[in-house]
């Protein structure tokens, strides 16, 4: 993933303060929301991600790649998805040809009334942000930075898929080539455009096709350790009341410390061409550390960390469970 704009804009956190009277966690009331749909399995989502991450990092045009994007289309089908892949021959910040597949399942597809859920499932190729400089080469593992997300929506999709009374449809996409970024030893400049590039792929394709959606959530770094999902800039810009609906759910369930009503910083993501290409107003659940000096995405971005040892259990449950609550709600 991409790059924090360290601005917390004023204007942003005025919108956070105004838009969300929710209370934070420890709260009177905290909790007090009925809870709707079944429960997300903290355990089984755990269980995937160390699933992917044990194909190796799923680097592109890698062995480990192709195999794992075989392991997750397989899985989509076994909980009764409808799955297909959208394959395109894409060209990385440095001309390299990147063979990617979006994976894209689908819950009741016959149903107009739709949401969106997505992440990205590729792995990033160079540990430019490791405190040792002899890492920066090495490929990541991408336990949270690729696999956390994946993990939460193979979870959801078994939930849902043995539930029919789920009014709505529901999209699960996992993106590729997200994070063939330009890399921070690169002499070549990062203007933002070497980012989410499945991601810029499937919204132009689903702009043409006019698939339409009520709204989406991108699952970005969703297991890590210590995460706090501040309100990012980019989501409350482009579909605020979807980031009242996300909070106001997590706050219900007793969430409230994991999704601060405060803005966090501005996001190059999946999020963006779903928005500015495709139309459907979408936003980012991703962390922010404020106060973290390795990167204000946490100490493991795109470092070697970034493995089995830093998934917590606990920020599954709080993300995935605050899905399930948006979803079991909609109407």
């Amino acid at each position: 993933m991409r790059q924090y704009t360290m601005i917390c804009l004023m204007l942003l956190a005025m919108l956070a303060a105004c838009g969300n009277k929710k209370k934070q966690a420890g709260d009177a009331g905290d909790g007090a929301t009925q809870a709707a749909g079944p429960q997300f399995s903290a355990d089984s989502a755990y269980a995937y991600c160390a699933a992917q991450c044990a194909f190796g990092p799923r680097t592109m045009n890698s062995a480990a790649h192709d195999s794992c994007g075989r392991w997750i289309e397989s899985k989509f089908r076994q909980y009764g998805m409808d799955v297909r892949l959208q394959q395109a021959t894409l060209s990385g910040y440095d001309g390299t040809p990147l063979k990617a597949t979006n994976i894209i399942a689908s819950y009741k597809p016959g149903l107009k009334d739709r949401v969106l859920l997505c992440a990205h499932w590729d792995s990033r190729p160079w540990a430019d942000n490791d405190p040792d400089s002899a890492n920066w080469r090495k490929p990541v593992m991408a336990a949270n930075d690729g696999a956390s997300g994946v993990a939460v929506l193979i979870e959801l999709a078994r939930l849902i898929g043995g539930h029919d009374s789920l009014g709505i449809g529901v999209d699960f996409v996992c993106f590729d080539a997200e994070d063939w970024g330009t890399p921070q030893w690169s002499d070549k400049p990062d203007n933002g455009d070497s980012w989410a590039l499945g991601a810029a792929h499937w919204a132009a394709n689903a702009a043409t096709e006019g698939y339409k959606a009520r709204y989406g959530i991108l699952l970005d770094m969703v297991g890590g350790r210590g995460a706090r999902f501040y309100q990012e800039g980019m989501s409350l810009q482009y579909a605020p009341q979807v980031v009242d609906k996300v909070w106001a759910a997590a706050a219900g369930l007793g969430y409230g410390s994991y999704f601060p009503t405060a803005a966090g910083g501005m996001v190059t993501d999946d999020h963006i061409p779903v928005n500015e290409k495709a139309g459907i107003p979408t936003i980012d659940i991703v962390p922010y550390f404020p106060d973290c000096p390795e990167s204000s995405f946490g100490p493991t971005w795109h470092t070697l960390a970034d493995n089995m040892d830093n998934i917590d259990r606990n920020t599954l449950k709080a993300v995935g469970q605050t899905v399930v609550q948006v979803l079991f709600t909609e109407q």
